[in-house]
């Protein structure tokens, strides 16, 4: 008899009532559209893991960032293929992500960010739906990590009835 995978891919903040990390919560889930707090906690795990390996990196250098950098070079390349780092930006600044770098490069957030949506959620929307493409393949995840090379080929699928620059659901003064 096989058995489900219980394994959770987020952690739960400690402390269940905190007004000020509600407040900051529910405006990150505004901002960004998110469908409910567990996809924040994801975003947060991400970057929780991402922080982690730097320290590790770092420790295991004994402070030396060059061979830092030069240990976790996959891993550096793996987060400005993503767009989370740019390419002159160095281990430490790993150290420094806040969780909305990590949630910029969903595809819900580049999706409106590109003008394809009036709000996030409509660009959850219209992701769910099916209308959106990336490099010519639709995606149905809001939650997808764009990467930096597929950032100019996210668009509405030219079967979709969104592709007509005249469809009322379509943002003002779009492309």
């Amino acid at each position: 008899m096989a058995t489900g995978n219980n394994t959770k891919f987020y952690e739960t903040p400690n402390h269940p009532w905190q007004g000020e990390r509600i407040a900051q919560e529910s405006d990150l889930l505004g901002r960004y559209g998110l469908k409910n707090k567990e996809e924040l906690w994801r975003a947060q795990s991400e970057l929780r893991d991402y922080r982690r390996e730097a320290r590790r990196l770092i420790g295991e250098a004994q402070g030396d960032l060059d061979v830092a950098e030069e240990a976790g070079e996959e891993f550096l390349a793996r987060l400005r293929r993503l767009g989370i780092l740019s390419e002159n930006d160095n281990i430490n600044r790993v150290l420094r992500l806040d969780v909305s770098d990590i949630l910029e490069r969903r595809l819900q957030t580049v999706a409106y960010r590109k003008g394809l949506a009036q709000t996030p959620q409509q660009a959850r929307q219209f992701i769910t739906h099916g209308h959106v493409v990336v490099d010519d393949a639709r995606v149905t995840a809001p939650s997808k990590k764009v990467e930096v090379t597929e950032e100019d080929s996210v668009a509405f699928d030219e079967t979709s009835v969104l592709s007509d620059d005249l469809h009322p659901a379509r943002a003002e003064g779009q492309e």
